[in-house]
């Protein structure tokens, strides 16, 4: 490009960003000025001693997501709700107040690596470089700015970035890495929200820049940041060096589209990610917030008008403006994309919720069961009216048994598997749990074990058959894939009442606000909000857990159904001897009855619960024996559950059942907070089941 054109080129695109940017900055500072009076709450809240003024809603959230995702040990979580006798929203609060005030060594090293994903974005001008702000990777080959750095695809065309534009541990100049961006291939941006997408091209060897320098996993859901919160920014403040802005900056609001944050920022800062404490993106900051006048007009630090002359940093900031990432994402999720621009949407993960090209319509995508096994009853979407083939093929093996010898022969470990198995080989599922429990006994430094020794009754085809002839079979999901409630609801009468009554127990025990059904929302919008509110503060689809739900008061409600999954079982039990019974989801409901049933010369040393519904009321009410009363047969009980697991979200039983009850709370990952397989990975469940299995005198 002839310099004369470069220099013309780089001095509109500067005063094109100039220009937005004080649109912007007015912009923000008007939706200050109307957010005042949720600031102003915001703050006497906080002089009456709440260190976080948000809603219930988002303190549930935002707590089970911090155990979720180890931003606070489970251990320490627990320990700081334990002393006292708290209701939820201050349990929520002490937990989020370990979480502020205690932060682990790594804090400091995923915040470097956080920061090597920031990238400074200049353009050339004359052999001069002109800093436009600041850009992070948000897959291996996506840049997120702003809408004002790069307003069009000329603009991103002209430009250029920098990875490691920073000192070094010893404060000297780091070598950077320049990367040409790619906007005729990719190019997004969206004026009202203030963001551009575009993409990065590879490096002289063909790799891709987040190879490198890793990218930033975006999450549309919430729960990542509460009123009263610490924000960490890095960026590249007036085209310097980057720059970090940490612990001394909270949350101020939430608006519908942008977060208020005060901290330290300057221009250039554009562009930057706006991080938690566990270094999750929660915004793109795009402006700082002026003070004005009453007449709207930008005000300096001396109190006079602001004139462009006078330069940004005259002007009196007073706060800071983001636009919330899971706004940015979903409205990605509706734009008309091509299919090669979806697959670059695509890389930028599964908590995107856009890795099928859109959020904005339902998934139902994995409704058919699939050839490879469900591990954890819920990773895997199953309509209950599966295929016959599927039925006929799996019915023919109603479990395993275990070798004669294992153990000693005397003692039998028995897996005890929960809904949506239907269709899947009962030996791949045994050698899945027997997998998942092996790598929790080597971490437990326990001996493993062998599939073979193990007993796995298998219901799952019985289950789907003996519900396929009751009464009103529900809508398939396919035809009511937009309303989880109904796709998944048993027909009308007790069972469906039953289901009803789950899912707003269960969105209660998660801290949804108590509200009168019948007088202030109606019962069909108390269910639907219950799901709704379950799935938000989990992370887990509406249609996974409405399902779940459905086959646990399909099986309480319906005594032939439930007949027919126990005779189905005790086929494929120990007759005699000392019995290690490893239960999950629905499958610890059948365990509880099973007790009632199984023969008497049989020995219960050990029952183990993981993601069990067995703290719900109306779960353990319709138990054969009744409860909440340990069982009389069993020696020793352990309970383990996640706080993001919907299905156990009744937990600790403890607080519900009598009798002697070990139990454990585990951080289970994203997405997978239900999976037997990541329960039985866990150490200290492990641990429970290997010392009964191997010493001596059962624990």
């Amino acid at each position: 490009m002839p310099v004369l054109v470069e220099w013309r080129v780089a001095m509109d695109i500067s005063t094109k960003v100039r220009e937005n940017k004080l649109a912007r900055t007015q912009a923000a500072a008007e939706r200050y000025r109307w957010s005042g009076a949720d600031r102003y709450d915001a703050w006497r809240r906080q002089e009456r001693g709440e260190a976080f003024p948000d809603s219930p809603e988002m303190l549930a959230a935002r707590a089970a997501r911090l155990i979720q995702r180890n931003g606070i040990p489970a251990d320490a979580a627990m320990e700081a709700i334990r002393a006292d006798s708290l209701d939820q929203p201050k349990m929520y609060e002490r937990i989020l107040g370990v979480a502020k005030d205690l932060q682990a060594w790594s804090f400091l090293p995923r915040g470097a690596r956080a920061a090597r994903t920031v990238a400074r974005i200049s353009v050339s001008e004359n052999g001069r470089e002109i800093p436009l702000g600041t850009g992070f990777l948000v897959s291996p080959r996506l840049l997120l700015t702003n809408h004002h750095v790069f307003p069009d695809a000329t603009a991103a065309r002209s430009a250029f970035v920098e990875f490691d534009a920073q000192v070094t541990i010893d404060n000297a100049p780091d070598v950077s890495k320049r990367f040409a961006l790619a906007p005729d291939t990719l190019f997004i941006a969206d004026y009202d929200l203030d963001f551009a997408l575009v993409l990065v091209s590879p490096d002289s060897d063909g790799r891709p820049p987040g190879e490198t320098f890793g990218w930033n996993r975006l999450s549309v859901q919430t729960g990542k940041l509460v009123i009263g919160e610490p924000v960490n920014i890095v960026g590249h403040p007036s085209g310097r060096l980057k720059e970090i802005s940490i612990r001394e900056n909270r949350l101020e609001a939430r608006l519908d589209r942008f977060i208020q944050y005060q901290t330290d920022t300057e221009p250039g800062s554009s562009g930057s990610p706006v991080f938690n404490d566990q270094w999750e993106v929660t915004a793109l900051h795009h402006s700082g917030v002026p003070r004005t006048d009453d007449q709207g007009r930008v005000l300096r630090r001396d109190g006079q008008i602001w004139q462009e002359g006078d330069g940004d940093d005259a002007i009196d900031w007073i706060s800071n403006e983001g636009v919330r990432i899971s706004v940015i994402l979903k409205q990605l999720a509706t734009l008309p994309l091509d299919d090669a621009r979806l697959a670059f949407l695509a890389e930028m993960g599964s908590e995107s919720g856009l890795q099928d090209g859109t959020a904005a319509r339902p998934v139902v995508t994995g409704l058919i069961p699939p050839p490879a096994p469900s591990v954890d009853g819920l990773s895997v979407e199953t309509d209950v009216r599966v295929d016959a083939t599927h039925v006929r093929t799996a019915a023919a093996r109603i479990g395993l048994a275990a070798g004669p010898t294992a153990f000693g022969g005397s003692r039998h470990l028995v897996f005890l598997h929960g809904r949506g198995q239907q269709g899947h080989d009962p030996e791949q599922l045994r050698r899945y749990w027997t997998a998942a429990l092996n790598g929790g006994l080597t971490r437990a430094c326990l001996p493993t074990i062998a599939p073979a020794d193990v007993w796995f009754p298998f219901y799952g085809s019985q289950l789907v058959q003996a519900m396929q002839t009751r009464e009103g079979i529900p809508h398939s999901p396919w035809e009511a894939a937009g309303d989880p409630v109904e796709a998944a609801a048993p027909g009308s009468g007790s069972t469906r009442r039953l289901y009803e009554q789950m899912i707003i127990e269960a969105a209660a025990q998660a801290g949804r606000p108590a509200k009168h059904p019948a007088r202030e929302e109606g019962l069909s919008d108390a269910v639907h909000q219950g799901l709704s509110w379950l799935a938000d503060t989990t992370n887990l689809d509406q249609l996974l857990i409405a399902a779940i739900f459905a086959d646990v008061a399909a099986y309480l409600d319906n005594q032939r159904i439930r007949d027919t999954v126990l005779d189905c079982v005790l086929q494929t039990m120990p007759r005699t001897g000392q019995l290690v019974l490893v239960s999950h989801s629905l499958g610890t409901v059948v365990a509880m009855d099973l007790l009632t049933r199984i023969d008497p010369r049989i020995e219960v040393e050990l029952l183990v619960t993981a993601g069990s519904p067995l703290g719900l009321d109306s779960v353990f009410e319709r138990l054969l024996a009744g409860g909440p009363q340990r069982p009389d047969r069993v020696a020793h009980w352990f309970n383990a559950w996640c706080p993001s697991d919907p299905v156990s979200i009744g937990c600790p039983l403890s607080d519900h059942w009598q009798g002697e009850l070990v139990e454990t709370p585990v951080a289970n990952p994203a997405g997978h907070a239900h999976d037997i397989e990541e329960y039985l990975a866990h150490p200290e469940v492990a641990q429970a089941i290997g010392a009964s299995l191997t010493s001596p005198t059962p624990v």
